[in-house]
């Protein structure tokens, strides 16, 4: 028996990087996947790709963005399997213009609290209702190391540190109702998004300035650039009931960076 069997998991972002490979993990341990996504064209790609390697998906067209979107998702998800078990909220990201709170454009401070903070906001607004009515379950959020080292990406440091606190915020409301909720706070995971945007995570010198300093900030620890599967790995793991008795933890995916 798999470690998600009979489990039903909402993941947000699951087109690409590392909720794609989470799709494909929990389902491989049992779970039926609803594979929430923006873009149908990598939504339907996921949903095929966990199916042909035996498990069970449906893609569901998401907008974390906004409230309706998501409330029509979760409506979508139990109305297909029944019930929530767990909401893995992993849609996020940064965009370039990020910058020091004296220069960023207020569009960029909007567009990146919207995706980032509001988007895991609104998946627990309307997740949790059906997490108490399954008798429980796991919530697993996406920070960022950025959160807990702070980075030269302001507004992304702080919908990420705005996440862990939620995080904890809920998992103190929500215990009573046999909802766990932590986050995991990767440090460069070589997703798509990634390479696009700061170039070879190993090689210091490529890419912009600010992604050179970011990644400089990384090569000092043996295990600095981690695969998508590194980061599904601890998700699967909070999402399973070998987990029961972890519940508030924010946990550092970062090869060391945070330990020194």
């Amino acid at each position: 028996m798999g470690r998600l069997e009979g489990k039903v998991a909402f993941i947000t972002g699951a087109g690409s990087g590392i909720a794609r490979a989470a799709a494909r993990l929990f389902a491989q341990e049992g779970a039926r996947v609803v594979v929430a996504e923006l873009k149908p064209e990598l939504g339907r790609l996921t949903e095929q790709w966990v199916r042909d390697t035996g498990g069970e998906a449906k893609f569901v067209e998401t907008d974390v963005t906004k409230e309706d979107s998501v409330k029509n998702s979760i409506q979508e998800t139990v109305s297909q399997f029944g019930k929530l078990d767990i909401l893995y909220n992993c849609a996020g990201g940064s965009i370039v213009q990020d910058a020091p709170v004296t220069e960023v454009d207020m569009f960029v401070w909007q567009h990146t609290i919207s995706l980032d903070l509001l988007g895991t906001f609104h998946c627990c607004r309307h997740g949790i209702p059906e997490l108490i009515k399954a008798g429980g379950g796991a919530i697993v959020n996406m920070s960022s190391v950025a959160a807990l080292r702070g980075f030269p990406a302001h507004v992304y440091v702080a919908a990420k540190g705005g996440i862990i606190s939620l995080t904890r915020a809920l998992a103190g409301q929500y215990a009573k109702n046999g909802i766990r909720a932590n986050a995991i706070c990767p440090g460069l995971v070589k997703t798509d998004r990634v390479l696009q945007r700061f170039g070879d995570p190993n090689d210091p010198n490529s890419g912009s300035p600010q992604a050179q300093a970011i990644k400089h900030q990384f090569q000092r620890y043996p295990f600095s650039v981690g695969e998508p599967e590194d980061i599904a790995r601890i998700a699967l793991f909070l999402a399973s009931d070998e987990a029961r008795m972890i519940t508030g933890a924010i946990i550092p995916a970062d090869g060391g960076l945070t330990a020194y």
